[in-house]
This record gives structure tokens, sequence and C-alpha cells, in this order.
């Protein structure tokens, strides 16, 4: 197109014009963005399901929780944690003891304030899992 002809006006609307249609173009792209994202985890969730797996378990793989990501920026720390094989619902990892397990450590005859009694007792009472 030849612009030294146009006018003032005519310049200033071919311009919005090329504007407005950047606008649809990046609204566009965006929503095909979206789109595609969206087929995609579609095919990897097929993918999983046709394998036999749970997606949630094969997602921890691929990409863990934020929380592990932090804790791989301190130092990648993996702590075992301890089940109690009477009910696996009850589940110790590090930190303030939880009632069931001081419960139990003063039924079979440990100090939970003592530190020799808790590591006695999550070696003879608990089973004990590495991440």
């Amino acid at each position: 197109m030849e612009y030294k002809n146009l006018s003032v006006e005519e310049l200033q609307a071919q311009l919005q014009q090329v504007e407005q249609s950047k606008v649809d173009l990046e609204k566009a792209l965006y929503q095909r963005w979206h789109e595609a994202k969206a087929e995609l985890a579609q095919e990897i969730r097929q993918l999983v399901e046709s394998r036999g797996y749970d997606v949630d378990e094969i997602l921890d793989l691929v990409a863990p929780k934020r929380r592990r990501a932090t804790a791989a920026k301190k130092g990648n720390r993996n702590y075992v944690r301890y089940v109690d094989p009477e009910n696996p619902e009850n589940v110790y990892v590090r930190g303030v003891l939880p009632k069931w397990m001081k419960e139990k450590m003063s039924a079979q005859g440990y100090d939970p304030s003592v530190r020799e009694d808790r590591e006695a007792f999550k070696a003879n009472y608990l089973q004990a899992l590495k991440d």
C-alpha cells in the first residue's frame, strides 16, 4: 500500500486498524495456546490411564509439589516417615510428636520427652518408610 498519498487521519485510521488486528491476533494466540495445553493434558491423562496408573501418582513423579521444590532449594531433605503398623493412618514424619505416638510410647514404658526413648520406640514399634 502506498502511504505517502494518505492524509494524517487516514494514516491514523490505518494504524488503529493494524493495532486492533494485533490485539485480535494476540487474543487468538492466547486462546489457542490454552486450548493446546488442555489437549496435551488430556492426551497425557489418557496415556497414563491406558497404562493402568493413577494420574496423581505420575504427576508427583513428573512435577513434585511446590513445597518439595522449596525443600530442594534448602538441601533436598528426604525425611523418614514412621507408620504405626496397627493403624496405617497414624504417621509421624518429624517435629512435634502426635498424640497417638505419645500415648503408645507411654503405654510401652517410653518417655516421649527423652530422645533415646523416642528413637528406640521408632525403631522397635513403628515401620520406617523412606520417601
